[in-house]
């Protein structure tokens, strides 16, 4: 049987290879780097499941119309109600591979977490994705014993193999030899999201360049809601990006403020008195932002954690604790800490549908590179959630399109001689450019003119080409940018994490999915009906 190609080796891409392991199915998992450095260990807070086990009668459709009202209700609803009742059978299947959850009686202990009003968030102190991601880890190593699961580390994508709207295979490099191979059968992306478009300015890691989505948009892949981009409203700068303290922080009794004439005004509890610091993301984000702009207010919001009992911080936020001290020289048991708003999650990305298929047949995608799950914004804690179900869903659709087929003979890579023209690197004086053109119009407040002006500004870079022109990763990345300027320009309304100044209410109209797609050397932006819920 031909083996399965995975891109990234994240939880996303575990899910993928444990779930297709599980069916009998090969794959091959390619990544940069190990899967001990995936973004995924970066997740701190906890991860989403109804399990009911705090006495607050939860249950899953609670779960899904929190996921839907997060996300302005711009989610496939569907796929919401899948991911929301398959959420307590992926903590369960996680409690059996061993990942220590905090734990009372016997039962998972749940948190509260934003835009949620039951504790329904699962974690292991605040390391909660290192840790699942060391039992995952553990767990698809069982399979690479038997041979079902092969690992790449240190390599990378260099491009889909595409043949009349079918994905054949990938074109792979390895980064320490520096060889490139065809590797023939079905491929499953779960690259992670866009951090390498805003160098510095996110949560994750500085490994994902992002230019493997850049090369599926530029290959015909179709994206959708790339306007998208989750700001966490509690981030703090260390070298080379921002360093997320956790929403559990403040599910903990963390409190946000700024000086007002003079005193501490706790906004967020004075404007929204039910969920008070735990209002969605682009909500907290959004009014920081505002706040910050008073005439009769100071320019820095702090979080307020001294009021957290000595347990919380022993037991559940410890490893937190010690990264504020190491990172900003601050014990916030005793000192308020400056945070700031930063670039956490992309909600948009590659384009798939229910199963988790793209437009290109045989090319399949889960985990963060996708538009799937989250709408206009994501939930605290249905991340990790939305990329282990995104990719055992995958491996499901997978197997079951292989069901189908002859079972042919699995072929051996085939090496490319020479260089292929995806392989040089973007010039990081590039990428830069892009990304200032594309902070400074795609913030948390956005208008047309700074848009257009936007527009402008990158097509007058892309027609300023050096000498020889920009090599095929540069010309990549001005097409991913360009579309996401050019989602964020139609949609003409605000939604979740897109506020438009100029146009600050919803529209239903625009309750559909922003889809961009690249044909014959244009970028075509359009819009998709949401379907109606079904019972599944």
């Amino acid at each position: 049987m031909e083996r399965v190609n995975i891109i990234g080796a994240g939880l996303a891409g575990l899910s993928a290879a444990i779930h297709l392991a599980k069916g009998g199915v090969p794959c091959r998992l390619f990544s940069l780097q190990p899967s001990e450095r995936a973004q995924s260990v970066l997740a701190e807070g906890g991860i989403n499941g109804a399990l009911n086990t705090m006495g607050e009668d939860d249950c899953t459709e609670n779960h899904y119309n929190d996921t839907l009202r997060g996300g302005v209700y711009m989610a496939d609803p569907n796929a919401a109600a899948r991911l929301t009742e398959g959420a307590p059978g992926i903590l369960r299947w996680l409690e059996d591979i061993g990942v220590p959850f905090n734990m009372k009686d016997g039962e998972i202990v749940l948190r509260n977490f934003g835009g949620q009003k039951k504790k329904r968030t699962a974690y292991a102190r605040s390391s909660t994705g290192k840790i699942i991601m060391t039992a995952v880890i553990d767990a698809a190593r069982r399979y690479e014993v038997s041979g079902l699961i092969e690992r790449y580390p240190h390599h990378e994508l260099i491009r889909l193999i595409i043949d009349k709207d079918s994905c054949t295979g990938a074109r792979v490099r390895d980064s320490y030899t520096g060889k490139i191979a065809d590797y023939n059968g079905i491929v499953i992306m779960c690259s992670g999201g866009m951090n390498g478009i805003f160098p510095g300015m996110t949560t994750g890691t500085t490994q994902n360049t992002g230019d493997a989505v850049a090369c599926a948009f530029s290959q015909g892949v179709r994206f959708g809601n790339l306007e998208m981009l989750q700001y966490h409203p509690t981030t703090i700068g260390i070298s080379g990006k921002r360093c997320l303290v956790t929403e559990a922080a403040r599910g903990e009794g963390g409190r946000l403020y700024i000086e007002r004439n003079g005193s501490e005004w706790y906004f967020m509890e004075e404007k929204y008195p039910e969920l008070k610091n735990l209002m969605p993301r682009d909500v907290v984000a959004r009014e920081m932002y505002f706040v910050r702009r008073q005439e009769d207010c100071g320019d820095q919001v702090y979080l307020d954690m001294r009021e957290l009992p000595e347990e919380t911080w022993q037991n559940k936020l410890s490893d937190l604790r010690e990264e504020i001290i190491s990172y900003l020289s601050i014990d916030p048991k005793d000192t308020p800490i400056p945070v700031h708003e930063g670039i956490h999650y992309f909600m948009g990305g590659i384009d798939t549908d229910i199963r988790h298929r793209t437009n290109i047949r045989g090319l399949y995608a889960a985990g963060e590179c996708t538009c799937q799950y989250h709408g206009a914004n994501r939930l605290g804690g249905n991340s990790m959630l939305g990329a282990l179900f995104g990719g055992k869903t995958a491996a499901e659709s997978v197997i079951e399109e292989l069901s189908g087929e002859d079972n042919a003979p699995e072929t051996e890579p085939a090496a490319y001689e020479g260089t292929d023209e995806y392989s040089d690197p973007a010039s990081p004086e590039l990428i830069e450019k892009i990304s200032h053109i594309l902070l400074e119009s795609m913030g948390i407040v956005r208008s047309e003119s700074g848009i257009s002006a936007a527009l402008d500004r990158l097509r007058a870079l892309g027609n300023d080409a050096p000498a020889g022109g920009y090599n095929a990763r540069e010309q990549n990345r001005l097409r991913l940018a360009e579309a996401m300027l050019l989602s964020a320009l139609e949609r003409r309304e605000s939604r979740g994490a897109h506020y438009r100044e100029d146009y600050p209410e919803k529209r239903e109209e625009y309750r559909r999915t922003t889809v961009a797609e690249l044909k014959g050397g244009r970028t075509e932006i359009s819009f998709r009906e949401l379907p109606e819920r079904r019972q599944i």
